[in-house]
């Protein structure tokens, strides 16, 4: 028997075998009751894929069954072509509607090879590792061959990198492949820590449109106004030559009018820069007309200029400081609502209880309290960004069990007790002036106050 009439012969007798099976199992399908077989769902073999898209990877590697070889440089893969357009819309769009669909051997242009090596064993084995070395040139290979996945994985890694050393570079990579997603964790990630990200050289290699949009942002993370200025100032110096004529169009995104008196005194009028420079002159005198202004009047001259920084988007953390009378401690604790655990932060200089506490500018404000023996009129800061403390001006009274609350960007610490009696005083803080007034005392001695704003008042409560 040849070749030929072994194969029909084993055809006839596999189709015979078929037609008993068949008609066997209608016979039992009838002896069955009501309930047919086809209501039975259909068998489903979980790896079936995987094993499939092996045995192809197995004989890729092999080069058997390969119809294309792509080329990127010096690099030739072989693959074939219905795994790669049924992985990858660019190869789907090339092999079906393109003269490529014909051609045995294609040239990639613009692509790394080595990223091209990786992304086809990604398309047959559905695993890739991205790492530092070769995310850059992944990346853009995932594009241009539309694997979103790869790209996805790309961008989680390089979120997961920012660090201020970095987070200008990776933004401006982002920006360039089209990675909005990623493009706005940068944003987002710039703003939240601005003073470390200006300490790098990435920040004072940017160019004079870059440094003018992020510093223009409401959203900037800042202890004050003074870093805006700093920054400005440090990048300008960088290059003097070529940036000075920058200076005008950087200032006016700086909010002159936030910062203290002093500092403008002291530290703006008499930067030699800006003496010669009229528009940084014009913001100068806006800013020093600002300070004149009554607290009511202030509204009435709003500009982008005088509107508060409002950063957003940090994970909310509740601070306990000090300790409870007659127990004064230095400690202070944070719970990260985000993660759900307390921090250890940076001690208090001395030991406090039954202090008030305000948020300004960024800032904590620890007010007055008990010190285990005295009643005390010293105010401490936190820095959150530098995990620090530093004093600011004490009160004109000693006040434990005080209220404390910010309107207009000032702090008001009102009644409490100072050892002997309740008090009816209050005080106002200007953080710019750094200095506490006396204002109108309320009618009552109050102290374990609660104080509220509310219509642009302070409420007093008890």
């Amino acid at each position: 028997m040849n070749k030929s009439s072994f194969y029909q012969a084993m055809s006839s007798e596999l189709a015979s075998e078929s037609t008993m099976l068949e008609f066997k199992l209608q016979k039992f399908d009838l002896a069955r009751s009501q309930h047919s077989l086809t209501e039975r769902p259909p068998y489903r073999n979980q790896h079936h894929t995987q094993k499939a898209f092996e045995t192809m990877n197995i004989l890729r590697k092999q080069n058997l069954l390969c119809d294309v070889t792509l080329v990127a440089g010096a690099t030739e893969v072989s693959a074939h072509k219905t795994v790669l357009a049924s992985c990858s819309p660019y190869f789907y769009a090339m092999f079906t509607g393109f003269t490529e669909s014909r051609a045995n051997k294609i040239t990639l242009q613009g692509l790394d090879g080595a990223a091209l090596a990786i992304l086809i064993d990604y398309v047959y084995s559905a695993e890739i590792q991205v790492t530092e070395e070769n995310v850059q040139t992944l990346l853009p290979a995932a594009n241009l061959l539309q694997l979103s996945d790869v790209q996805e994985a790309c961008c989680e890694f390089l979120q997961a990198q920012l660090h201020p050393s970095n987070c200008l570079g990776i933004r401006a990579f982002a920006d360039l492949h089209g990675c909005l997603d990623l493009l706005s964790h940068c944003d987002t990630y710039i703003e939240q820590h601005f003073v470390e990200v200006t300490e790098n050289e990435e920040f004072l290699a940017l160019p004079a449109n870059q440094v003018a949009h992020l510093i223009s942002s409401d959203r900037l993370s800042v202890p004050s106004e003074e870093q805006v200025f700093e920054a400005v100032m440090n990048w300008v110096n960088q290059d003097l030559a070529n940036r000075e004529s920058q200076l005008g169009s950087l200032m006016e995104h700086v909010r002159l009018p936030l910062l203290s008196q002093e500092y403008l005194v002291q530290r703006v009028e008499e930067e030699p820069l800006l003496k010669g420079n009229l528009p940084c002159k014009d913001f100068l005198i806006e800013a020093m007309k600002y300070h004149l202004l009554r607290a009511d009047q202030k509204a009435l001259y709003a500009t982008p200029r005088t509107k508060p920084r409002t950063p957003i988007g940090r994970p909310k953390m509740l601070l306990v400081v000090g300790g409870q009378a007659p127990k004064a401690i230095r400690s202070v604790e944070c719970l990260d609502l985000q993660r759900e655990r307390w921090l250890q932060l940076a001690e208090l200089p001395s030991r406090r209880c039954r202090a008030g506490l305000a948020l300004l500018d960024g800032r904590v404000f620890t007010v007055g309290g008990f010190n285990g023996s005295l009643r005390v009129r010293t105010v401490d800061i936190y820095d959150p960004v530098r995990d620090q403390w530093s004093q600011a001006p004490s009160m004109e009274a000693r006040r434990s069990t005080l209220g404390v609350a910010v309107l207009n960007n000032q702090i008001y610490a009102v009644g409490g007790f100072d050892g002997s009696t309740g008090l009816n005083s209050a005080e106002r803080y200007d953080p710019h002036a750094e200095e506490w007034t006396a204002i109108a005392s309320m009618s009552t001695r109050r102290s374990s106050v609660g104080v509220g704003v509310l219509n642009g008042m302070c409420t007093y409560l008890r």
